[in-house]
């Protein structure tokens, strides 16, 4: 089916959008105080260099899989297979993160302390992995619809708390210096991952020359009136109380009063178990690729093979399981911070966007090749500031460079349209 501008444009933004941005800002806010506002906007400028170079590569590699496959195209097949694992492991190490916003919102209505958010998010983990282990996948439908909530939901606690924002908000402006702003664009990139999962959908605009400028500039403008709306409201309402795990309940509550804490957390809650449903497919659809990749020329997934498929992920769900209680846990005990655990798949990321800015380097010419070189830069100032979180790339890295090809992988990079669904968002850990 040909895709429209609107919904090349819905689909887009319902990408780029998810749950994080129920957290993100708090996390920013604590970090950087109001300075924060600076790194939305540095990262707004940074999605648009992503957007030219995405949507260059859907154009040029429609049928290359995903980041796994521009990557394989731009540096071989080695750097290939290590972008995939490390965008598989950030999927699988982000899942726990967008269940506990979820219990967070529910602990601002019905009380309770990190040991009671953890046990919430760990039943909503287990909840979302029992959906998609019986094969239960969100509609694209429904994922525009859980993002149209999350876009009222934002315009309602914008709009409604705007009259008590206060100047005095604002000062001192950046309370932790300057580059606590490096810090905190870090933090907010889970919320600009996204490009790399509509690229493959390219193909199917009718005029891609025509309508592509048009869906990035639509996308481009949508998610910068939220993000911008949201962080300047963050700062100037709620000042110094600003650093909280549940900015959007606060804003909501200021506007709306406690029908505001409530309405966050039901919202909270559909997006934590429809968004992870999502990510947990894509995280499955990968790890088939990976694992069992299918030749060059399969372009649809038979119906036989699907109960196959369904059976080959179960082991997947359950070391997703055992890695999120483990993090959750960890949590619940104080051990770790939300800060701590959203740096691990932002990590993931960046990483994977820094392959992917790479290859587009030497594959792209042109305004996209001049997109990706600053973006390139870009990204490995912000993965300086990731400091311990490095690790985990590092050994995926590491794994990958001391793991046996086998040789049913020749043909891995470049599978059909199975092997990079748009469920496939990680974020939106988004």
């Amino acid at each position: 089916m040909e895709l429209t501008t609107i919904r090349g444009a819905s689909l887009y933004i319902g990408a780029l959008l998810g749950p994080g941005l129920l957290l993100l800002p708090g996390l920013a806010a604590a970090e950087a105080g109001p300075a924060s506002v600076l790194a939305w906007v540095g990262l707004l400028l940074l999605s648009g260099l992503f957007a030219v170079v995405f949507a260059a590569l859907g154009r040029s590699y429609p049928s290359a899989g995903g980041v796994t496959g521009y990557v394989t195209a731009g540096l071989g097949d080695r750097a290939g297979r290590a972008v995939g694992w490390m965008f598989l492991t950030g999927v699988v190490t982000g899942a726990p993160v967008v269940c506990l916003i979820g219990a967070a919102y529910v602990t601002a209505l019905t009380g309770g302390g990190q040991v009671a958010r953890a046990s919430i998010a760990a039943l909503l983990l287990l909840a979302v992995l029992a959906l998609a282990a019986a094969g239960l996948r969100a509609s694209s439908g429904a994922q525009l619809l859980l993002v149209g909530l999350l876009i009222v939901v934002v315009a309602v606690a914008v709009a409604g708390s705007a009259p008590s924002a206060r100047a005095a908000n604002w000062a001192p402006f950046a309370p932790h210096g300057w580059l606590a702003v490096g810090h905190a664009a870090t933090t907010l990139m889970l919320s600009f991952v996204g490009w790399e999962a509509v690229a493959p959908l390219t193909s199917r605009f009718a005029d891609p020359a025509r309508q592509l400028p048009r869906v990035v500039a639509i996308a481009l403008a949508v998610t910068s009136v939220l993000y911008l709306g949201l962080a300047t409201a963050t700062v100037g309402v709620l000042g110094h109380s600003a650093d909280t795990l549940v900015p959007l309940a606060a804003l909501l509550r200021v506007a709306a009063g406690p029908a505001g804490t409530a309405g966050a957390a039901v919202a909270a809650v559909v997006l934590t178990l429809g968004t992870t449903n999502a990510y947990l497919n894509g995280a499955a659809a990968m790890a088939r690729a990976l694992f069992r990749p299918r030749p060059a020329d399969t372009t649809t997934c038979d119906a036989a093979g699907d109960g196959e498929s369904r059976r080959s992920t179960l082991p997947l769900f359950g070391a997703i399981a055992a890695t999120g209680l483990v993090l959750i846990t960890l949590y619940g005990f104080g051990l770790v911070s939300p800060a701590s655990l959203v740096s691990i798949p932002t990590t993931l990321f960046l990483v994977v966007y820094l392959g992917c800015m790479g290859a587009a380097a030497r594959l792209l010419p042109g305004p996209a090749r001049w997109a990706a070189l600053p973006a390139a830069v870009a990204v490995l100032v912000m993965l300086g500031y990731c400091g311990w979180a490095l690790a985990v790339p590092a050994a995926v890295a590491v794994a990958i460079a001391f793991r046996r090809k086998h040789p049913s992988e020749a043909n891995s990079t470049h599978g059909g349209r199975c092997a990079q669904p748009l469920e496939l968002r990680a974020r939106s850990y988004r």
